[in-house]
């Protein structure tokens, strides 16, 4: 059935109306901000990328309104659940709510200009597939979805009246229904050309980011309160981190007082950049042992030749590609405890983490069950950390709370 036209949205859009079942109708008033391509059943979509259309259920019901992605397997972005709310580029929902996102961060956190933080999370905050991200001086768009488009000039104009940043970068990472495609560096939208190393400040902790990159500033945000919690286990321990990446972890554990800091990764680049994070932190960056080699591969052998660690941090990609083989979170994760608790003297504790969405919390603890098992060990959950206060969650929205992350004492 084609969908119907029910009213006009905007000077050069028309709004179609779509019915979804009574459970999607369900979890979308709930808050959940997506519509998956097969929960429209085999209605043809004929609306255009960032289209806005109707959602229904029952007696067409109204359900909510939200963007067309043609490309995606998110096929509509739900803007509002308001009937009456007017959400077409330039009615000025979406600078409402980017503004109304930065006062809530300067309320939890403070407005300070050295740090990272997200500004606003836009699944959870009204403009599904989008992100935006302050560092320094400098902010990131990070656009997920070529349907949001339409909402760009606007939102770039709130960015400026709420933070006037000297610079704002974007970057376009949109997954066609054919897969990822290759991520590519941001461009500068408006504004001041970043310098090629910006530093920010965390905890008593100072980093080297490079806004540009195509795959990340190099330094994960999310995980702030997970470092805040490795570093007040540090001092006086021998710690070990896995997947270390440019050694966010690896500074806070030894601006902390860790006696011994090992460092594993595939990438040497990665190892550069975390030696110039401990320069900038104050450290002597050769007090970090860098390993530039596969994570269970170098466990394996440091287990064999009787190395042990008090603390061992382990926070693996959801997938890579090594030397020694592909490594999938989905699959490895209990094999990556074993060998992360195999390493760890008792009393030691394992900080283990994932960014998977696809992972729920029961996914860890069994992992970590599984891995305490194969060495015959035992393993107590001590503490979790979830994401930080400006990484805040809609709760009908489940997949928005993608990280977990356990700290276990091994008894």
């Amino acid at each position: 059935m084609r969908p119907r036209s029910t009213r006009t949205a905007g000077p050069s859009q028309r709004v179609g109306s779509y019915r979804v079942s009574p459970d999607v109708a369900t979890r979308v008033r709930a808050g959940h901000p997506w519509v998956f391509r097969d929960a429209l059943g085999a209605r043809e979509i004929v609306e255009a990328t960032g289209a806005v259309v109707e959602l229904s259920s029952g007696n067409r019901e109204f359900v909510a309104r939200g963007f067309v992605d043609r490309d995606h397997p998110v096929a509509v972005r739900v803007l509002t659940r308001d009937p009456g709310q007017r959400v077409t580029p330039g009615a000025g929902a979406i600078a409402s709510r980017l503004a109304r996102a930065v006062q809530i961060r300067w309320l939890l956190i403070g407005p300070s200009r050295k740090d990272s933080v997200r500004l606003f999370a836009g699944d959870s905050e009204g403009l599904p597939g989008v992100t935006v991200d302050r560092h320094g001086d400098f902010v990131v768009v990070q656009w997920l979805s070529a349907g949001a488009l339409p909402w760009r000039d606007e939102l770039l104009d709130a960015i400026e009246a709420a933070v006037k940043p000297r610079g704002i970068y974007e970057q376009r990472r949109f997954r066609s229904l054919g897969g990822q495609s290759p991520p590519e560096p941001a461009v500068r939208a408006r504004g001041d050309e970043a310098p090629m190393e910006l530093v920010v400040e965390e905890a008593s902790c100072r980093f080297g980011i490079d806004v540009t990159a195509p795959l990340g500033v190099g330094l994960f945000t999310d995980l702030r309160l997970g470092r805040a919690a490795v570093a007040a286990r540090s001092a006086n321990r021998r710690v070990l981190n896995l997947f270390s990446y440019t050694g966010a972890f690896s500074v806070a554990a030894a601006k902390a007082g860790a006696t011994e800091v090992v460092a594993v990764d595939l990438a040497a680049k990665a190892h550069a950049r975390a030696r110039r994070n401990f320069e900038l932190s104050g450290l002597d960056p050769l007090k970090m042992e860098a390993v530039t080699a596969d994570a269970l591969k170098t466990v394996e052998r440091f287990i064999e030749r009787g190395r042990r660690f008090d603390l061992v941090i382990c926070d693996p990609p959801s997938f890579s590609q090594g030397p020694a083989g592909s490594f999938s979170v989905a699959k490895d994760l209990a094999r990556l405890a074993s060998a992360a608790i195999g390493v760890l003297d008792a009393g030691g504790l394992l900080a283990f983490a994932t960014n998977s969405a696809k992972l729920t919390t029961l996914d860890l603890d069994r992992a970590l069950a599984e891995g305490a098992l194969t060495r015959r060990a035992e393993v107590r959950i001590v503490e979790r950390v979830g994401l930080p206060p400006d990484y805040p969650v809609a709760p009908g929205f489940p997949e928005g709370n993608y990280l977990k992350f356990a700290i276990a004492l091994k008894v």
